[in-house]
């Protein structure tokens, strides 16, 4: 409940997939699928909080923000 209010208030981020998972660890390309990404150039908003900025963090090397 907390966390769905925190995510209508807050701020939204952008972030597109920039370079491909494979040859990283699979477990990155699980946080990218995760993610709501399919495809190079693929973009997203997902709201601003704790748990996608982990995620963000963990795969930051094949995404880009905004």
């Amino acid at each position: 409940m907390a966390r769905s209010a925190r995510a209508e208030k807050g701020k939204t981020l952008r972030i597109t997939l920039v370079r491909s998972t494979i040859g990283f660890d699979r477990k990155q390309a699980r946080v990218v699928t995760g993610m709501g990404l399919r495809r190079l150039g693929y973009t997203v908003e997902l709201p601003d909080t704790p748990e996608t900025r982990g995620m963000i963090h963990k795969v930051r090397h094949l995404v880009t923000v905004e």
